[in-house]
């Protein structure tokens, strides 16, 4: 069973007439790898929350993308050893590109496709002791800091995304990880329980 931790609680808020952003960035373990989601675009609090964790950026084995938008990807670079894998590659600094067979190699961790918000838009399916099911959304769930965070099934469903690329297909998304999660942790804003 996978062990996770989130390192950064993403965040989108505006001040002084500038957007701050970066996503929520998860570390998980499993079989002695470490992986993060989602890396975002807060250099210094990622490095610290790895140092908290006793990790540097050469301790990460992948680091999985739910989608390129910058707020999620900006720092994939800063991990000298990890392969990248996307919604069905498997990316590495020596050049090499292949495909993946849905989870992250070595582990049981499940990859699944989840548009709607972006054109190419994966989550992780985590299989836990503690909390049974986790669902890292990426962005097919968000919030900006001055939204609040309502999460039944209904409002989840219907939550607005100002930056849809297709709103059936992200409805269709946020269905399907809602009925496979016990929680769910989403792109920016507060993990939360599914309400079954």
């Amino acid at each position: 069973m996978a062990e996770f931790k989130v390192l950064v609680e993403g965040y989108a808020r505006k001040e002084d007439g500038c957007s701050y952003v970066s996503s929520t960035t998860t570390l998980i373990k499993e079989n002695g790898l470490n992986i993060i989601v989602d890396p975002g675009m807060n250099r210094e609090l990622l490095l610290e929350s790895l140092q908290k964790e006793g990790l540097s950026t050469k301790d990460i084995n992948y680091v999985i993308l739910t989608h390129y938008h910058i707020d999620h990807s900006a720092l994939v670079g800063i991990f000298e050893n990890a392969e990248i894998l996307d919604d069905g590659e498997i990316y590495s600094f020596k050049s090499t590109i292949k495909n993946h067979d849905g989870k992250i190699p070595g582990t049981d961790i499940e990859i699944i496709g989840s548009l709607g918000h972006a054109m190419f838009h994966c989550s992780l399916i985590v299989k836990t002791e503690d909390y049974g099911t986790v669902v890292i959304a990426g962005d097919v769930l968000w919030w900006r800091e001055t939204e609040e965070q309502k999460t039944d099934k209904k409002s989840l469903i219907e939550h607005k995304d100002p930056f849809v690329k297709n709103e059936e297909q992200l409805i269709e998304s946020r269905k399907k990880i809602i009925d496979l999660a016990d929680y769910i942790i989403p792109g920016h804003g507060k993990m939360f329980k599914v309400e079954k």
